[in-house]
C-alpha cells in the first residue's frame, strides 16, 4: 500500500479506505476533511472517481538549498531598504504569520517578545538544527542584533512555526500539507515556504531502488501532478473561506535551480510549491550598482521579485549569517505583505489575501532594474512597503 494525501470536500460519502480526517474548514454545504492513509492500488481508482475527493500520493519535498554569500562581512540586511520598509510607518503589528521550514531557534535574540507557537511535523522534534528557518524567520519578523536591522516587518508579535523539513532537510508533501490545514486552524495571515517538491530527489529514489528510470519517471512525474492538483485543491478551499473571516496569503519561493552564469537561457521554471494557484511566487533579485538585476540561480516565472543576493539574517546560537536565495527572498514579500496587512487594517479595510495580494503586485517597482531584464525573470517587479495611510 502506498501513502495517499486525500481532501474530502463537503459530503462525499465515506469509504472504508479512508479514516475521519481533520476537518479542514466548513463551507455551505459541509466540512472539508484532509487525511494522510495508507491506501491499497485497487482502491486508488475508487478514489480517482470520486468528485468530492482529490488524492495524490505522498512525494518527498526538500529544502531550497541557499547559496553562501560572497559578502560574509555584510552586518545588516540591505533588503529591508530596498523594499521600503526602513520607510514604513507600519511595522507588522497584529498580523499572525506562518512559516513552514526547518524549526526555528527560538532562544535567538531577535525573536525575543515574539510568541512562538512551534509544532513539528517531520518527526525531528522542535528547533532548527539546519538553521534555514531561523533564517528566513528572521528576515520576516526579526529584531535588531547590535543595532543592525534585519527584519522586515519587526512588529510582528505571533508566529507560527511548523516544521515541515527534518533535521537533513528533507520532508514529505503530507507534512506540508498538514501544516497548510494547521496554519490556517491557527488563523494565519501570511503563510511564508521556502521549499521545493522533489520531483528530481523521487526519480533518484525510485531508480536507486531498481525501478526502469521511464518508470520511476513516470511515477514521479504522476505524483507530482497529483500533488499539484492537491495544491491546488486545499488553496481553494482556504480562498472560499474568505467570507468566513479566514483568508491567508501563502508565498513561496520560485527555487535556485537556473544557471544563468552557464549560459543566460538556463532559466528553469518555478515548481510548486511556488506553481500552484493563488500562490505568490518569489524571484531573487541582488544590486547592481544603484539598480537591481535578477540572481543567476532564480527560477522564472515568479509573480514578484525581491531581495535575495547576500542577505545577513538570524542564525542559530545567537549570531548573523548572510546568504543568498530565492529562500531569502520568499520572507522579504512575506514580511512586506505584513505591513499591507496591518496597513489595510488600518484603513478600517478587510485585509484578505485577494487584496494583499493586489497591493503587492500593483505597487510593485519595475523600473529599478539594469537593462535588458525579461519580465518572466521578475515578475511584476520588487514588492514595496506601504508608506503612509492606505486609500
Amino acid at each position: 500500500m502506498n501513502r495517499y494525501v486525500i481532501l474530502k470536500r463537503e459530503a462525499a460519502a465515506p469509504a472504508g479506505t479512508r479514516g475521519p480526517g481533520v476537518e479542514l474548514f466548513r463551507t455551505g454545504k459541509g466540512p472539508s476533511t484532509l487525511s494522510v492513509e495508507s491506501v491499497p492500488d485497487h482502491a486508488v481508482a475508487e478514489l480517482n472517481a470520486d468528485p468530492h475527493v482529490e488524492a495524490a500520493p505522498t512525494m518527498p519535498t526538500r529544502l531550497i538549498q541557499p547559496l553562501a554569500s560572497e559578502h560574509a562581512e555584510l552586518s545588516a540586511n540591505w533588503g529591508v531598504a530596498a523594499v521600503k520598509a526602513d520607510q514604513s510607518r507600519y511595522t507588522g503589528m497584529g498580523v499572525t504569520v506562518a512559516v513552514l521550514d526547518t524549526g526555528i531557534d527560538k532562544t535567538h535574540p531577535a525573536f525575543a517578545g515574539v510568541g512562538l507557537i512551534e509544532k513539528d511535523f517531520s518527526g525531528h522534534g522542535d528547533g532548527d538544527r539546519l538553521g534555514h528557518g531561523t533564517h528566513c524567520s528572521g528576515i520576516i519578523f526579526g529584531r535588531d542584533i547590535d543595532g543592525q536591522r534585519i527584519g522586515v516587518a519587526r512588529g510582528v508579535e505571533r508566529a507560527l512555526i511548523g516544521k515541515v523539513l527534518g533535521d537533513d532537510g528533507a520532508g514529505q508533501s503530507s507534512m506540508v500539507f498538514e501544516a497548510l490545514t494547521w496554519a490556517m486552524h491557527e488563523k494565519a495571515d501570511i503563510i511564508s515556504m521556502s521549499l521545493g517538491f522533489d520531483f528530481p530527489g523521487m526519480v533518484v529514489k525510485l531508480t536507486s531502488e531498481g525501478w526502469p528510470v521511464d518508470l520511476a519517471t513516470s511515477t514521479a512525474l504522476e505524483a507530482y501532478r497529483g500533488n499539484l492538483r492537491m495544491f491546488d485543491a486545499i488553496m481553494a478551499v482556504l480562498k472560499a473561506q474568505s467570507a468566513f473571516g479566514v483568508s491567508p496569503l501563502v508565498v513561496a519561493a520560485a527555487g535556485n535551480e537556473s544557471r544563468r552564469e552557464m549560459n543566460r537561457e538556463y532559466r528553469i521554471a518555478a515548481s510548486l510549491p511556488a506553481a500552484a494557484d493563488n500562490v505568490v511566487s518569489v524571484a531573487a533579485v541582488g544590486r547592481a550598482g544603484e539598480n537591481y538585476t535578477v540572481a543567476n540561480f532564480s527560477n522564472i516565472f515568479a509573480s514578484v521579485a525581491a531581495p535575495g543576493m547576500d542577505i545577513a539574517s538570524a542564525w542559530p546560537g545567537g549570531g548573523l549569517r548572510t546568504l543568498s536565495g530565492t529562500s531569502m527572498a520568499c520572507p522579504h514579500v512575506a514580511g512586506v505583505a505584513a505591513l499591507w496587512w496591518e496597513a489595510l487594517r488600518g484603513a478600517k479595510r478587510k485585509p484578505s489575501a485577494k487584496n494583499v495580494t493586489a497591493r503587492l503586485l500593483a505597487k510593485a517597482r519595475s523600473d529599478v532594474f539594469v537593462k535588458d531584464i525579461d519580465e518572466a525573470d521578475v515578475g511584476q517587479g520588487i514588492v514595496t512597503s506601504p508608506l503612509t495611510g492606505v486609500r
